[in-house]
């Protein structure tokens, strides 16, 4: 195996249909977002996506991504494969250029104003187009790459460059004035599910208040944990607590846990820590237009985040009349946990179980979280943001402890849905929207985990 830096250059293309302005006229339409901030976050993690991507020696890799096998995916896709559905990414962008997400993308929108990241769909760092790929890559020939919803569509918003100390001096890192403005851009672009993998000690209004502002909206905010390893973030290292803003009333905090479906404690334990999924050896896709694995060594819950944003993004399609609470309650009854009556610090509800989620009846006395279905609570009490649910058969502990090993294969061909301008121009009108609405947002003076 082959470990090599990450392709930083500029000059992505945008795609079609789908320009929401330059970086130019972005940032003077949003005053404030591009200001230097006196500490803004650097992280570990951000720094693996840009060093430690792994590749077999050429540009794919034709195995499938190890996860998928354990987050039921061939059960999940004869269900829905999330069509219909958008996830906003709100990170570092997205490069448009990667064939996996070809047809993918549905708008974008660039917050940092720094000239690189027109429309989103530019990526210095490459974390945001590796989450983008965990969610909803496309297959192409000769890779194995695919997303847990293949056919949901993409939206880039683009909060910060990279978390590099030149970047966070010049106000390009992330910051909560800034990520917090992502959440609201994302939710009056319409996008469903908001993925944000990112996280933070601070308990910021600013956050509360963006992701209040998306369910009221209709998406559900999907957030990390945090990682023990951010030595430079605003947490000590190996630090317990809450992080935000996963820990935001409405948020749906998702931990990680390694390649043997374990915790890892690099996964930041809390009360915030809602339900758990993968998050090491990731295989997605890269800058560059590239396949790589991360995360070799161990979990991180960036990568945790985007499959449980996935996981939604199928539940949202699969049930689009359902509220954000009821979406991430059937994801949190579901999953497969120690104790189906309780949920933990380390591992929330439990491990993420898609297929379940979809095919969970509402009503009845499933036991976990209290049901927003308001036909029969759980035992549990509610966790993280809440959702609806019963078991497809009306079982009860059985159903969350069901599913310990499933056997699914991989798909290698998935068809590329169309509709592109549609959902650009709604994502659009969306962002501009939101635009003409939003106050000034001062630098914040803290920092982001990633």
């Amino acid at each position: 195996m082959l470990v090599l830096a990450l392709a930083s250059g500029s000059g992505v293309a945008s795609g079609s249909g789908v320009a929401t302005g330059s970086a130019a006229t972005t940032a003077a339409a949003h005053p404030g977002t591009a200001a230097a901030s006196t500490t803004t976050g650097v992280t570990p993690d951000a720094d693996a996506v840009a060093t430690d991507c792994t590749t077999d020696g050429g540009t794919r890799i034709a195995q499938a991504p190890p996860a998928l096998g354990r987050l039921q995916s061939e059960l999940a896709w004869g269900v829905t494969r999330g069509a219909g559905v958008v996830v906003a990414v709100v990170d570092s962008g997205v490069d448009a250029n990667n064939p996996h997400l070809a047809g993918v993308l549905a708008g974008g929108v660039d917050l940092v104003g720094d000239g690189e990241g027109r429309n989103g769909y530019a990526d210095l760092d490459g974390h945001g187009t590796a989450i983008a790929g965990q969610i909803a890559a496309r297959a192409i020939d000769g890779s194995g790459v695919l997303g847990l919803a293949p056919e949901a569509r993409i939206l880039s918003v683009r909060v910060f460059a990279t978390t590099e100390k030149q970047a966070r001096d010049d106000g390009f890192g992330p910051t909560i004035p800034r990520i917090a403005e992502g959440i609201r851009v994302a939710a009056d672009a319409g996008a469903q599910i908001i993925n944000v993998s990112l996280s933070t000690s601070v308990d910021a209004p600013e956050l509360n208040d963006a992701v209040a502002y998306a369910a009221g909206r209709g998406s559900l905010v999907v957030a990390s944990s945090g990682n023990a390893d951010n030595a430079q973030s605003v947490e000590e290292q190996g630090s317990t607590g809450v992080r935000y803003p996963a820990g935001s009333p409405g948020a749906l905090g998702a931990g990680a846990v390694d390649a043997n479906g374990a915790y890892d404690a690099n996964s930041v334990a809390g009360a915030h820590v809602a339900i758990t999924a993968p998050g090491q050896s990731i295989l997605t896709t890269a800058t560059g237009g590239i396949d790589c694995v991360y995360s070799d060594d161990m979990a991180h819950t960036s990568f945790s985040t985007a499959y449980v944003a996935a996981a939604a993004a199928l539940v949202a399609a699969a049930h689009p009349g359902e509220t954000p609470a009821q979406w991430a309650y059937r994801l949190e009854a579901t999953a497969v946990r120690p104790d189906a009556d309780r949920r933990d610090d380390r591992l929330g509800w439990g491990v993420v179980q898609p297929y379940d989620a979809l095919t969970l009846a509402p009503g009845g006395a499933l036991r976990g979280p209290a049901s927003p279905f308001g036909g029969g609570d759980g035992t549990g009490g509610a966790g993280g943001a809440g959702s609806a649910g019963g078991s497809a058969g009306g079982e009860d502990a059985a159903l969350a402890l069901r599913h310990t090993d499933p056997a699914a294969t991989l798909a290698t061909t998935i068809a590329v849905v169309g509709g592109v301008i549609g959902l650009a121009v709604l994502g659009v009108l969306g962002v501009l929207a939101h635009l003409r609405r939003r106050r000034r947002a001062e630098a914040d003076p803290e920092s982001f985990g990633v």
